[in-house]
């Protein structure tokens, strides 16, 4: 049984988004890879699954590192993380962002004290190449 195989009977179990750990600690000794690192290669599983397949893919982002299956995303009405992502539809206009506020409305700020412009003085390690550049 692939690793997506396992993740996907697992979410079709649960029936909610989870996190690549919580899938990861209910599949247990079904996972087929025996990597000291099993959450990675999960993640990069459903990953490189969503990237290639996109929309046919059985499984979908809902949030940074939760997954579900599209088909339960589509009955619970649970958003996808490309969905909160996607510009709005055409006709419909985003939001104007408030503009950044000025450097003058930011106040009036206190400069950085400057280092001292004195030399240091040398010493006899420094003559003899035993002292630290610098």
């Amino acid at each position: 049984m692939s690793t997506l195989a396992v993740v996907e009977e697992i979410l079709r179990e649960t029936a909610i988004p989870m996190s690549v750990r919580e899938i990861v600690e209910r599949a247990g000794s079904r996972l087929p890879s025996k990597s000291k690192t099993p959450d990675t290669v999960v993640a990069r599983d459903l990953s490189m699954d969503i990237k290639k397949k996109a929309d046919g893919s059985l499984f979908v982002r809902t949030s940074p590192g939760r997954y579900t299956l599209r088909t339960l995303a589509a009955l619970t009405g649970t958003a996808t993380l490309g969905e909160v992502i996607a510009p709005p539809a055409t006709g419909a206009r985003a939001p104007t962002p408030s503009p950044a506020p000025s450097m003058t409305a930011l106040g009036a700020r206190k400069p950085a004290a400057a280092a001292p412009s004195q030399p240091r003085a040398r010493s006899d390690s420094d003559a003899q190449g035993g002292g630290f550049a610098g």
